[in-house]
């Protein structure tokens, strides 16, 4: 067994998406990777889907990639580029491209391709012995490049150098400090919390949450470690034809009206 990354409906709107690698601690197959990518581009087009809600199954996220497949591909250069630009790459980029609000329900390990795939949801809620880190210069190699640019760019610079250069691990409480986290809770709250901040997500404007992504999304440009934004952002291209589209659809009026109606909008 490879593992699977399974996709289940769930109730208004939030649909759940699990890692599940028995025995391994969700690590990721190849096949994984490529189903990660099938699920995210499959989302990407229902209009039915208001949040993600992505777990590990039992007591981890994911512990990192499966290194019982390593040697069937890592020592030969194109097999390796392959693996890291469309496998790897293939996965995280269409969680990336996903317009759809993603929360992160991290247990236990969250490591090397954990934190790549926690660095591309939204929110990233943890409990107390969480542990994280990417400690593959124990096995000899570096983070590809474009998935060092991606965790550095959402952990910060500082500490994705503690992680690849001293293979570093840190606890839920040090990636709380560090902005990593949204929020920190007792394990076994996790769960609960992590649906919640979905369902919360999953209740308001779905046209909006997808317009705000679009826009993070364009902006490219990851907060400082200590969480602020930069202090000039230029050159914004947004991916929609006109940003203000949206002004006479129905979901923005009923926001507005139920605002002023003093009433709870229906979305």
């Amino acid at each position: 067994m490879s593992g699977e990354v399974l996709m289940d409906a769930g109730e208004r709107g939030v649909v759940h998406v699990t890692l599940r690698h028995a025995g391994r601690l969700n690590a990721m197959s190849r096949g994984m990777w490529r189903q990660l990518r099938g699920v995210f581009e499959d989302i990407q087009q229902r209009s039915d889907v208001r949040c993600v809600l992505l777990a590990g199954e039992g007591d981890a996220f994911c512990a990192g990639g499966d290194i019982s497949e390593y040697p069937g591909f890592r020592f030969d250069t194109d097999a390796l580029r392959d693996f890291h630009e469309n496998d790897v790459w293939g996965g995280l980029n269409a969680m990336l491209q996903c317009d759809v609000p993603v929360v992160a329900q991290i247990s236990g390990a969250c490591m090397g391709a954990g934190v790549e795939i926690a660095s591309c949801c939204d929110i990233r809620i943890a409990g107390h012995s969480a542990r994280f880190g990417a400690p593959i210069a124990k096995l000899g190699f570096p983070m590809a490049p474009r998935e060092a640019q991606l965790v550095a760019g959402v952990v910060g610079d500082v500490t994705a150098r503690q992680m690849l250069l001293e293979a570093a691990t840190f606890s839920a409480a040090d990636m709380l400090t560090r902005g990593f986290l949204s929020r920190m809770v007792d394990d076994d709250r996790v769960a609960a919390e992590a649906l919640g901040s979905a369902q919360r997500i999953a209740a308001l404007a779905p046209q909006a949450a997808r317009m705000n992504k679009q826009t993070f999304r364009a902006l490219k440009v990851p907060l400082a470690p200590d969480g602020k934004a930069p202090t000039a952002i230029k050159n914004i291209v947004i991916e929609s034809p006109d940003p203000y589209a949206y002004a006479d659809s129905t979901e923005h009026r009923e926001g507005i009206t139920a605002f002023l109606e003093k009433r709870t909008p229906v979305f």
